[in-house]
Order: structure tokens, then sequence, then C-alpha cells
């Protein structure tokens, strides 16, 4: 492996952390532009789409903690808990695609009925 080429698990740490911190430009710097995601609230293909998903969930990010990041060169899995205006300990988990040292795929897993129960429209 180059030194360049960084891990799906580097890669997934940095960007499961950059938009846990609500720096969602740095998150976005990880996608490829075809990037496609599945989530229980839809599926979202193109980094404009996956920003509209993303970022009204990581504005209200009130505090994250990144349980681990398990991985090798090409997928990784991010596991995390938020605190949310409408949840407190609202987990997900992210299993993720990495080639030519960008994500092209995620596969993002989370409970939605705490955004039903609060009346949200869910994002994330």
């Amino acid at each position: 492996m180059s030194a360049t080429i960084r891990t799906a698990q580097k890669i997934a740490d940095e960007f499961v952390r950059a938009w846990l911190a609500g720096d969602v430009e740095k998150a976005l710097s990880f996608l490829a532009d075809d990037v496609v995601c599945e989530a229980p609230n839809g599926r979202f293909e193109g980094l404009e789409r996956y920003r509209q998903f993303l970022e009204p969930f990581a504005s209200g990010i009130i505090s994250a903690t990144v349980i681990d990041v398990l991985g090798n060169d090409t997928h990784a899995a991010t596991v995390y808990t938020t605190d949310v205006p409408f949840a407190k300990d609202f987990r997900g988990i992210d299993y993720i695609t990495v080639e030519d040292g960008k994500i092209n795929r995620i596969i993002s897993v989370f409970d939605l009925s705490p955004t039903i129960q609060a009346g949200n429209n869910p994002q994330h």
C-alpha cells in the first residue's frame, strides 16, 4: 500500500469526527462526488443530496462521542452516540466503503423512533 493512500478506517474516523463536531464541509471533503447513502429515511445520491441529509442533523448536535471505528483498507464501521434536541444518547452506525481514497458508499443505521416521537422530520 502506498504511503499516500489512507485506509478506510482512518478516513472513516476523520469523517465521523468531522461531522460530529459540526464541521460538515470537512466531512464532505472525504466523500466522492457520486457518493450513495442508504439510511432508514431514504437513499441519498450525490454529494449535494448527502449534504442535505447530513447538515440538519450535524448542526443540531449538542454533544457527541465516537464509540469506535473498525475497519481495514476498503471498509469501515463507525459507531457513535449523540445528544440532540430530540433525544439523548441517540446512537448510530455507519458502514463505509472507500474507493480511490474517497468514501463512495455509506449505509447509515439508526433508530427513527426518537425523531418520530418528537414529531421531527428525521434527517439522520
